[in-house]
């Protein structure tokens, strides 16, 4: 490459010879006291033939700054000022002179490549306001506030004893919104004393402790900071005080301050951390998430900036002692894209955040109060008082979309990783690893778990990817996440956890793709894992072969099928007519002939037709032989009550014919001979629910004949 080289030939010393380079020696000037030869030295081969002091003014550089540069093929050295052209020195990466260039076409010039620059995002500087004295100014953000509306918070106060596994599976708004209990009674943790202080947290974990202090005014971390040190702070008069500080990342996990704090019920019930992640591999020693024990300690005028917890975690927050006001804005994509934008750029120091959506919630929280808060739910927190909390948090599976969604916000604005949720892709692969073998041994679920569960098997399917196509880098990562104590084939377990969910929440295949996929086939909220449950039912047979239900799966396709001529039969029966008072008849009818063929009933007329298809084809074993049958039939009777076995819809109230307007529609209509070609039309009218209108049984006397139609399917297989 170009050697750049600033030199003066009258005042560089000889350097000395023995083990010089060939470089070494072309660079050296003539010794002192040769006139000539220190002439030669300053000129180069590209210089022009004239005296150096005869040079114009400006255009001899001091002898200095003089840039050199040396050929590097021939190992001259020239003039930059001679032969740059004007360009910049320090950008060339390869240069020639010109007699080598011309000497060799197959030699460039080449340049150096653009410094590597950072893609994250970086916090910008308000320096104007610095330089007025805003940023260090915690009380700025309060003044952000000014004149903007926030609204009360419409949240539920709870009972302790309330809040638990009912409350999330008869609730559908259960950890949805935050909610407050204002006592702990009942919500089955354990806390300090009332009296429990800084000092006493200090003892516990000793002073030499450290711990992460962020400084309030420019919302960012202080270093070198122990808890002796902040004890000393604490107890600093507020007016002395140099800066507003604030902790709220002091992890207490294995400490003996642990065993004095234990977290509500309902979080030791959800917590993924609890639940998935070995008991082996918990506690000294070993690497786990440590985020459920938190001691979070702020002075009176401390201020948290808007942010979400991380991973979307949801959050557990008691008030030992002093005053918390929260701030909170819903979690919609809408305020989620806000947030993303707002997060991590220059428009954060100087914007309110509430500005950009669409409305703001205030809760305030005082001495023994309670809070959740659940996923995604963006808020900031001031103090007004010195104040003793503890909290922490936990992923669950009521809302693992959200949890989601807020991981690749935090990808997006290039958070650190030292403020992501530690283990989480190794944690998802430990709840992904239960819940495949809970839907193996049939469990039911809640709806809302199953969804969570689907968004789950979704992630750890896109990590499979990542392991087969990623970059080397993230293939690396991607299997490091992965635990190997109890899972030997990740790409498997995602992809079977994926099918088993959709089949267990009713989907109709396994398309690789997200969309037109959502065939559900259980109703009204009922809990289902898949058992019992049979696939919709495709409207014409004839398609079926065509269908795979699996990816890369096809039907064994049939060696014949045979649909039969239609057979039509007409004949007079006393069949006893349905009562119009009661749902008895609906039992009667769906048994057959022998219920409803009676001496003593009335005269009816009915019409059957029957269709049969047949199809065989070879197996390993034998043969296969399907046989499905389908009988249409229509009642009609010569006199009385009018009735549709297939009019009647499940949830139609059966009203009084009398009691309805009659129309043209609603006159007797003649029986006519249904021919071969309507024979599909036929079967699917029959099988399909009527409109509101036909699904009324009349009682009172018609004056022309009733009609009822009863249509069954069977299959036989031989």
């Amino acid at each position: 490459m170009a050697r750049p080289k600033r030199r003066s030939g009258r005042n560089q010393k000889t350097p000395d010879t023995v083990g010089a380079t060939d470089d070494d020696s072309q660079a050296q000037p003539a010794p002192d006291g040769e006139e000539n030869g220190r002439d030669e030295d300053d000129k180069c081969p590209a210089c022009k033939d004239k005296p150096i002091d005869a040079a114009a003014p400006g255009e001899q550089p001091d002898a200095e700054k003089e840039q050199w540069v040396r050929c590097d093929a021939c190992k001259t050295w020239f003039h930059w000022r001679c032969v740059g052209e004007g360009g910049d020195l320090d950008a060339v990466g390869k240069w020639f002179c010109r007699p080598c260039l011309d000497a060799d076409p197959a030699r460039v010039i080449t340049m150096k490549p653009p410094a590597r620059k950072s893609s994250r995002k970086k916090t910008q500087r308000d320096y104007a306001g610095l330089n007025a004295g805003n940023e260090a100014d915690p009380s700025r953000f309060l003044r952000m506030m000014e004149g903007r509306v926030i609204k009360r918070d419409p949240f539920a106060r709870m009972q302790g004893s309330a809040v638990g596994i009912e409350w999330l599976e008869n609730d559908e708004d259960a950890m949805k919104e935050p909610i407050m209990v204002e006592s702990e009674e009942g919500l089955g943790m354990k806390m300090p004393p009332d009296g429990f202080t800084v000092d006493d947290v200090v003892e516990a974990l000793g002073e030499d402790h450290p711990v992460e202090v962020i400084d309030v005014a420019t919302q960012s971390n202080t270093p070198n900071w122990t808890l002796g040190k902040w004890l000393e702070y604490w107890h600093t008069e507020p007016t002395k005080r140099d800066k507003i500080r604030n902790v709220i990342s002091l992890e207490i996990s294995g400490t003996p301050l642990a065993d004095r704090v234990l977290p509500p019920r309902i979080v030791r019930e959800l917590d993924w951390v609890e639940k998935f992640w070995p008991s082996t591999k918990k506690g000294r020693g070993h690497n786990y998430p440590k985020v459920q024990l938190y001691c979070l300690m702020g002075v009176g005028g401390a201020w948290t900036d808007w942010h979400i917890d991380f991973a979307g975690s949801s959050v557990y927050y008691h008030i030992l002692n002093g005053v918390k006001v929260f701030y909170f804005i819903r979690p919609t994509p809408a305020n989620l894209a806000a947030y993303e934008r707002w997060s991590g750029t220059e428009v954060q120091n100087h914007s309110w955040l509430g500005d950009m959506c669409d409305e703001v919630f205030k809760v305030e929280l005082k001495t023994g109060n309670t809070m959740i808060i659940p996923s995604g739910w963006i808020h900031a927190v001031y103090t007004p008082v010195d104040t003793l909390v503890f909290g922490g948090n936990f992923l669950h599976s009521y809302d693992v979309q959200t949890q989601l969604r807020v991981r690749e916000i935090e990808l997006a604005t290039h958070v650190p990783k030292k403020f992501r949720f530690p283990y989480f892709a190794k944690l998802c692969w430990y709840a992904g690893e239960k819940y495949l073998r809970d839907l193996k041994a049939k469990e039911e679920f809640q709806p809302r778990v199953l969804e969570s569960v689907e968004a789950l098997a979704d992630f750890l399917v896109s990590e499979t990817r990542t392991m087969e196509r990623g970059t080397d880098s993230a293939k690396r990562q991607a299997k490091e996440e992965v635990p190997g104590d109890r899972i030997k084939d990740a790409p498997a377990l995602a992809r079977e956890l994926r099918w088993r969910v959709r089949h267990a929440g009713g989907y109709a295949s396994d398309d690789d793709s997200r969309h037109g996929r959502r065939a559900r086939s259980a109703a009204n909220g009922e809990i289902t894992n898949g058992v019992g449950n049979k696939r919709k039912r495709i409207a014409m047979e004839s398609s079926e072969d065509s269908i795979d239900l699996f990816r890369n799966f096809k039907r064994p396709s049939w060696d014949r099928v045979e649909e039969r001529p239609t057979e039509q039969e007409s004949k007079m029966v006393k069949a006893r007519r349905p009562d119009p008072k009661s749902r008895e008849w609906v039992r009667e009818w769906v048994g057959g002939d022998e219920s409803v063929e009676v001496a003593d009933g009335g005269e009816a007329q009915v019409a059957r037709k029957r269709d049969v298809i047949v199809k065989v084809r070879k197996t390993a074993k034998g043969l296969e032989r399907q046989r499905v049958e389908r009988v249409l039939e229509e009642w009609v009777w010569t006199e009385g009550v009018a009735s549709s076995a297939t009019s009647s819809a499940p949830n139609s109230k059966l009203v009084p014919a009398a009691e309805l307007p009659r129309t043209a529609e609603d006159e007797p209509q003649p029986i006519t001979k249904v021919e071969p070609a309507d024979q599909d039309a036929e079967m699917r009218d029959a099988t399909m629910p009527a409109t509101a209108p036909a699904a009324v049984l009349a009682s009172a006397p018609a004056p022309g004949p009733t009609t009822m139609t009863e249509a069954d399917a069977g299959v036989a297989s031989g």
